[in-house]
Order: structure tokens, then C-alpha cells, then sequence
């Protein structure tokens, strides 16, 4: 996807539209879907970022699915966009239905290895790193958390 706006100057909007879009989402109430992408490393190490928008937590890659795309498409397509990764295989790992901004949200989680460093976008990822799955990082966001924790009793992680 060609990026319009310089990398800085994205950054300046993201945080705008992200405010914006929640309350859209509060007034509407419309139903949306999304991915988050539990990416582990060689060594078991799981993969979070820090968004330049929204909570200052520690987060999964993902994103909104566009109408019409299949999950496992956007889960693919947010890893490459966000982190420069292709990840070779993702797997699903469970569907959750919750509330988000307001608005009926399924997300649709996946999980994924990679096997290099991954490289973020500098635009909606300021950082990502590994870390041991035994020790993640606080702030670490609520709905990560619930997602981390889905992919633990599954036995995956």
C-alpha cells in the first residue's frame, strides 16, 4: 500500500483518527471484526509492539478487517504492513466476540512464528520487540492480555 503522508506527519494524524473512529464506534454501535497476530519467535519469545495512537500499552499486531477480506488475509497483510514480516505459516487460534469502543467487535486470533527481527513501520508501530512469555511487560493492553491468555489454554504458546 503506498504510504501519502511522510512517516512524521502520519504519526501526527494517527492519533486524531484513532479518537475519532472510537467515537464513531460509540454512536453507531456497528458491528466490527478484526485480527490480532500472537508472533512468537524461534526461542518461544512472544512478538508486542506500541502503537504511535491510542493507550500507551504494549499491544499484538492486528487490525480491521476491509469488507469482504478474509481473516487469514488480514492477518497476513497487518504482520507484512506493520513489521515488514511474511510469516511463512498462521494458524487460528480461537474467535472472540466482545465489545470495543462501544461497538460488537469479533476478533479473530491467529499465531505465527517468526524468524528475524521484525521492522516497524515507524508510521502505526513505533516499537516492537520479544519477550520471554513468561516475563511481558507492563503496561501490557487489556484486550492483549485476554488474547494471550486464549492462546495459552489452547496449549499454543
Amino acid at each position: 500500500m503506498p504510504q501519502l503522508l511522510p512517516a512524521s506527519l502520519h504519526r501526527l494524524v494517527l492519533p486524531i483518527a484513532h479518537a475519532l473512529r472510537h467515537h464513531w464506534r460509540r454512536w453507531r454501535k456497528t458491528p466490527i471484526a478484526g485480527v490480532s497476530v500472537i508472533v512468537t519467535n524461534l526461542a518461544g519469545d512472544v512478538l508486542l509492539l506500541k502503537h504511535s495512537y491510542g493507550p500507551a500499552v504494549w499491544s499484538l499486531p492486528g487490525g480491521g478487517l476491509g469488507r469482504g477480506e478474509d481473516p487469514l488475509a488480514a492477518a497476513r497483510r497487518e504482520v507484512r504492513e506493520e513489521l515488514g514480516v511474511q510469516l511463512a505459516r498462521i494458524e487460528p487460534v480461537a474467535t472472540l466476540e466482545e465489545v470495543i469502543s462501544g461497538s460488537p467487535h469479533t476478533a479473530h486470533i491467529f499465531t505465527g512464528v517468526c524468524d528475524r527481527q521484525p521492522k516497524p513501520d515507524r508510521r502505526e508501530v513505533i516499537e516492537a520487540r520479544f519477550f520471554p512469555s513468561h516475563s511481558l511487560p507492563e503496561p501490557l493492553g487489556e484486550t492483549t492480555r485476554r488474547r494471550i491468555a486464549v492462546w495459552r489454554a489452547r496449549g499454543v504458546g
